[in-house]
């Protein structure tokens, strides 16, 4: 399916006139073949033509008539619509657009950033045969191209198209987005619509708009200071400036490298005096100076026969940062940044029997290089694996100082509200899914304002008061600690966790989901569908009685003292707490009057959960999965969803 698209450019431009010569009628960017309208509300379809011209639209049997305004808007307003179709619907003035495959049923907003944005693709080899089976011709996808405004709010997006999901296209539909379509999907038989509007990397602040930054001056200030073009203009050229002297600098230095040809790659090199190092591992040791630049490093392993020729996978897990990879001389992949994993498919014919060359070109602009831990390493055919890790060669092709980081002016306040958030909100939705909360990890008390502020904003700028608002409560992450401590990744779900005060909201939580090493894990299955259930009990008023309803894992509510335990109750238990996994509960903590906390024992006595410490005489305070990484924290309700992290006391 196409967009419908008549003189595009000319249409993008004639619309911030306040009027113009002729132009042919044209629809926003989303409202084309493919579409979904949100069922159950009156749905206003719009764009825009002449002045005062006359637009007259059809849609199932009924005709509606208006004129355009003098800046050349014209709008007609669907009554409610029953789930169904596909229908057509025909608009025409001077000219006619005719759009296909129109389906009536519930639309939702996907926002936030990466761990939203992620695509199907990201996550196949953990969700492959899901990739295989996916034909879904009643969920429909609409990617918001990404794009930043701080001048005004925008009417209109500058692409997109709607995509039936299949298997030649689900690799680049949002995981998350896709798994809460799918689940929705299968219980309530409607059309689902998922319009993914997120972008990686960005904080909540670049998502709220000018009056609501008010609240928030230095935000406000910052998002004017980029209303100027020139200085935009300028940052962005600085940036891209030293960037391109940097990376020239490397090839000019890199003595692996030459005239554009990677010397290092060649398979006959004798790299037997290089010195060594173990994969997976970092460099250099964490008490030495770090040295930026470009590393080359080179294993040769033996191959099967059988193997020979075939379209094997070379899996490099995650490297530190940017590498360019050849088998036996010939590249084989190449990625850009540290995040995304290493699953380079070997073309036919390169593979060969017997002796076999892997060269990879490092490039770390930053801190040490390396390769990260609990990754796969491994070359893969047919179900059969190669382990590659161990001792590889490595030498220094060049040393630099360290890459200063970019400006990032995509991330900037109220940027992407006006780019990717302001053409849609005409368009009645039937609610929002949001994972994002990364990049404000070390500001959660301003994030308990400015999260439940951007709800509110968009609530308003819909005009849908009750819009339901579901979100992620961030993942596990980095290493798991072995005692009680602090934690900025606890305190921002903390902050997440307090946004349920504000009415018609849904979080799933994702702490045992979520991988040590890896900021985007694999499983946005359990995600999805978590946020499907979450849907169910906000979205789709299911009543709480029905176990199928539970919209969350048990959520704290009070403690009360008595003796030496803690007696502590939970909301949203369902049918009873369990632990998740069948084992005594872990990751309770008891603090006293000394505010030093200590491992505690944990026991379920019906709906309570009872905490005590032999070494706390007077416990003062409980905290449960307060870190980073809650390894092993195993509350759940009956219904296996985990119960959030909380903090009795407000230390």
């Amino acid at each position: 399916m196409s967009p419908i698209k008549p003189l595009l450019l000319a249409g993008a431009l004639l619309a911030t006139l306040p009027s113009f010569v002729h132009a042919e009628v044209r629809l926003p960017q989303w409202i084309s073949d493919g579409v979904v309208l949100q069922r159950d509300t009156p749905v206003p379809v719009w764009g825009w033509a002449d002045p005062d011209e006359a637009v007259t639209l059809t849609f199932q049997g009924e005709r509606y008539q208006t004129r355009a305004n003098e800046e050349g808007r014209w709008e007609v307003t669907l009554p409610e619509l029953k789930a169904g179709g596909p229908y057509e619907m025909h608009i025409r003035a001077e000219n006619e657009i005719r759009l296909d495959d129109v389906l009536v049923g519930d639309v939702w907003l996907a926002s936030g950033q990466s761990n939203m944005e992620l695509p199907m693709g990201r996550v196949e080899p953990m969700f492959g045969a899901e990739i295989e089976q996916a034909d879904h011709p009643r969920i429909r996808y609409f990617e918001v191209p990404d794009r930043y405004q701080f001048k005004h709010p925008e009417q209109d997006l500058e692409g997109g198209q709607w995509l039936s999901i299949t298997p030649d296209n689900i690799r680049q539909i949002s995981a998350v987005g896709y798994f809460f379509a799918r689940d929705l999907q299968a219980e309530y038989e409607v059309p689902i619509g998922i319009i993914n509007a997120a972008l990686g990397g960005s904080p909540a602040e670049s998502w709220l708009s000018a009056e609501a930054l008010k609240a928030f001056p230095e935000h406000l200030k910052e998002a004017r200071r980029f209303q100027d073009d020139a200085r935009v203009a300028e940052i962005i050229e600085s940036d891209q400036a030293r960037s391109n002297a940097w990376y020239q600098q490397r090839d000019e230095k890199d003595k692996g490298f030459k005239d554009g040809e990677f010397l290092w790659a060649d398979p006959a090199l004798d790299h037997s005096d290089w010195d060594t190092v173990e994969m997976p591992g970092y460099w250099p040791e964490e008490d030495e100076p770090v040295v930026n630049g470009v590393w080359w490093l080179r294993k040769t392993i033996e191959v099967p026969e059988d193997w020979a020729g075939q379209p094997a996978m070379l899996v490099l897990g995650r490297m530190v940062d940017a590498d360019t990879t050849f088998l036996n001389g010939e590249p084989v992949g190449e990625t850009t940044y540290q995040y995304p994993p290493r699953r380079y498919r070997l073309p036919e014919g390169v593979l060969k029997a017997g002796e076999n060359t892997i060269a990879i070109r490092l490039t770390n602009n930053q801190g040490r290089a390396g390769f990260f831990y609990d990754k796969d390493y491994q070359l893969e055919w047919q179900g059969d694996t190669i382990d590659l890790t161990g001792e590889w060669h490595r030498r220094q092709g060049a040393e630099l100082p360290a890459l200063e980081p970019q400006t990032f002016v995509r991330w900037k306040p109220l940027g992407l509200y006006n780019g990717m958030i302001a053409p849609l909100t005409d368009y009645p939705l039937k609610g929002v899914i949001w994972y994002q909360g990364e990049s404000n990890v070390g500001r959660a008390e301003e994030y308990a304002e400015l999260f439940p502020a951007l709800i509110n904003n968009w609530r308003d700028k819909w005009d849908q008061e009750d819009l339901p608002f579901l979100f992620v409560q961030l993942a596990n992450f980095l290493e798991a600690r072995e005692q009680p401590g602090d934690s900025d990744w606890a305190r921002l779900r903390e902050a997440q966790l307090t946004t349920l005060n504000t009415p018609h909201t849904g979080m799933a939580v994702a702490i045992d989901v979520g991988e040590w090493n890896d900021i985007h894990p694999l499983d946005k299955k359990t995600v999805g569908e978590r946020l499907a259930q979450s849907a169910r009990a906000v979205a789709y008023g299911e009543s709480d009685g029905e176990p199928d309803a539970v919209g969350s894992g048990p959520i704290y509510q009070s403690m009360k003292v008595k003796g030496k335990r803690v007696h502590l109750r939970f909301d949203a238990v369902g049918s009873g707490l369990a632990s998740c996994d069948g084992e005594p509960l872990q990751q309770f903590a008891i603090a006293g009057e000394d505010r030093d906390f200590v491992w505690a024992e944990a026991k379920i006595r019906g709906n309570q959960v009872r905490v005590w410490s032999d070494d706390v005489r007077n416990p003062k305070a409980v905290r449960y999965a307060w870190a980073d990484n809650p390894e092993g924290a195993n509350l759940c309700n009956r219904e296996g969803l985990p119960a959030s992290p909380f903090r009795t006391d407000d230390w």
